[in-house]
């Protein structure tokens, strides 16, 4: 597929707004934060909000809405910022269901909290107190998007068809995070891992997002047709290119330890294919190694080397370039502008050709 390099600087500017309407926000909960109430959760949160992440999903928002015919307005782009407290609301539950202890290149929040319980000297155990802490954090994020997204300015009526799909892609990642819980004890099939990725962040990641700004906008059922063509196939191939750096990315970039994958047993598509890959004794190596929360680096290169030696990775490299120019292909007939259609095409090649 082939990225228009020239919308790099409008996105770089749209990211600048994003981060600044963010910070405005949180900023304005500060004088009314409950008297009692430590605020190192607050701090914590602006931190782990502002610090990194590529902000696409409001970047699909805004485009979304661009797509439909909407103007550059300050309110679409505090509607579509509002998705990324939505984001962080879902990394921070995911981090402490997968036992991650870095996000962005720091210590994910439950790690935060667990680390000043014990230099506090607290007591009680400080694991828990972090899960626990964090919990509450992820909630504070998912009740301040909905704020953020209700106060965003637009008249009523726009942000209720906004609201409408806001609110089915929140139910929909629930269900699919769920849906990872049951597949990670299931049969562990690409037909299951495909499933779990469609519902619980390509959707979520793409095609809503380009759904609500359409519904802000006033876009009709031909619109979000279109936008689910181009978004469904995008969607997997970021979240398959999100697995393939979870385990052969640098960490210095992904801010993500390439251990965690493995050692959770993360059913992802990529691991799907190289058990159905793997002759006799790779396949006991993988029982062996995959999922084992004690795996070391040595284990994680031999796991490593199956993947690549069963042909796994090259499969799932097939898969994103398919599913990428399909989506591509998809915006030739969708009836949208030509600069948003070349804005999409460039956060499409910004989706999947990276290293983080």
């Amino acid at each position: 597929m082939t990225a228009v390099v020239a919308q790099g600087s409008e996105l770089d500017d749209l990211r600048g707004r994003f981060d600044a309407e963010l910070a405005a926000f949180i900023d304005r909960q500060d004088p009314d934060w409950p008297d009692g109430a430590p605020r190192g959760v607050l701090a914590t949160l602006r931190r782990f909000v502002l610090a990194g992440g590529k902000r696409l999903r409001p970047m699909f928002c805004y485009w979304g809405w661009r797509g439909a015919g909407g103007l550059d307005r300050q309110e679409v782009v505090v509607a579509a910022a509002a998705l990324e407290l939505f984001h962080a609301f879902a990394l921070i539950h995911d981090d402490i269901m997968d036992g991650s202890d870095r996000r962005r290149g720091e210590p994910s929040v439950h790690k935060v909290f667990a680390e000043l319980h014990t230099k506090s000297m607290w007591r009680g155990d400080p694991a828990s107190f972090g899960r626990n802490t964090a919990l509450l954090c992820g909630d504070l994020c998912a009740a301040w998007a909905d704020q953020m997204f209700h106060e965003c300015g637009l008249p009523p009526g726009q942000i209720h068809r906004g609201y409408g799909v806001f609110a089915h892609m929140r139910t929909e990642v629930i269900a699919g995070q769920y849906l990872d819980l049951v597949s990670g004890v299931g049969d562990g099939s690409v037909a299951s891992a495909l499933t779990v990725i469609r519902m619980k962040a390509a959707r979520y990641t793409v095609t809503r997002p380009l759904q609500i700004g359409a519904g802000l906008a006033g876009g009709g059922a031909e619109l979000h047709s279109a936008y689910a063509a181009f978004g469904d196939p995008l969607g997997d191939a970021f979240q398959l290119r999100d697995d393939v750096l979870g385990v052969f990315g640098d960490p210095a970039l992904t801010g993500k330890s390439i251990l965690d994958d493995l050692r959770e047993g993360k059913p992802t598509v990529m691991m799907a294919l190289a058990r159905s890959g793997a002759d006799r004794a790779q396949a006991a190596r993988l029982r062996d190694l995959f999922g084992n929360p004690d795996l070391d680096a040595g284990g994680a290169e031999e796991l490593r080397a199956i993947i690549v030696d069963t042909g796994a990775l090259d499969r799932i490299e097939q898969m994103i370039r398919v599913r990428a120019d399909a989506a591509v292909a998809a915006l030739a007939g969708a009836p949208i502008s030509a600069d948003a259609r070349d804005a999409l095409v460039a956060l499409a090649g910004s989706a999947i050709d990276r290293q983080r």
